[in-house]
Parts: C-alpha cells; sequence; structure tokens
C-alpha cells in the first residue's frame, strides 16, 4: 500500500514562507500524479497544485505565482514551497496520490492522503 506523511507547516506572518514537504513510501506504481489540497474551516477542501508523472505542473488561481509543486522521486518526496503568505492561505494541508499519471485538482480523482499539517498565517 501507500503512506503518506506530510510535514513543514507552522505559523508565519503574512507575507512570509513556509515550505511543504510529504515523504512517500509504498507502491510507486500507485503515486504516478500526486497534488496539494487544503482545507479551511468551515470551507471545502480545495485543489492547490499537482503533479502529473511527467512533472506537468497545474495551480489554482489562488496561489499561481506564489506557490510551487515539485517532486523529488530519488528521495520518494512531495514538496509544496509557499511564498507571499496570505491570511486566506490559512487552512489545513494534504498531500495526495493517485495512480492515474495524469494531473488533477479534483478531490475525488485521488486515493491515498496524508494526515494533513496545519498552516496558519496571521496578518
Amino acid at each position: 500500500q501507500v503512506q503518506l506523511v506530510e510535514s513543514g507547516g507552522g505559523s508565519v506572518q503574512a507575507g512570509g514562507s513556509l515550505s511543504l514537504s510529504c515523504a512517500v513510501s509504498g507502491d510507486a506504481a500507485r503515486t504516478r500524479a500526486m497534488a496539494w489540497f487544503r482545507q479551511a474551516p468551515g470551507k471545502e477542501r480545495e485543489g492547490v497544485a499537482t503533479i502529473a508523472e511527467d512533472g506537468t505542473t497545474i495551480y489554482a488561481n489562488s496561489v499561481k505565482g506564489r506557490f510551487t509543486i515539485s517532486r523529488d522521486n530519488a528521495k520518494n518526496t512531495l514538496y509544496l514551497q509557499m511564498n507571499s503568505l496570505k491570511p486566506e492561505d490559512t487552512a489545513v494541508y494534504y498531500c495526495a496520490a493517485r495512480p492515474l499519471p495524469f494531473w488533477s485538482l479534483f478531490d475525488g480523482h485521488y486515493t491515498y492522503w496524508g494526515q494533513g499539517t496545519q498552516v496558519t498565517v496571521s496578518s
């Protein structure tokens, strides 16, 4: 099976940066495409960034130009670099993986999920 473990969350002031990591273990064939999602209190979970097996990256409009998703297959780790953070970025951030190689920002397309890490941005 697959296990995803996020780390790197925390508290930061607006304008600051944080870097999230997601350690991936298990069957690599089941994690061909990956993504970061977030869920703020009282809101639905939303896709933030996704990376396909071929390296194609797609971002939600709300984070485009500020967040960067990347993947190091040798280290079995997914990353999310978050710059110019805003209070509205406050949420629990989750990494997710799917066996298909294509990108997606729809949470229903993902099979495996991490436990989440809290990101809090203060004004």
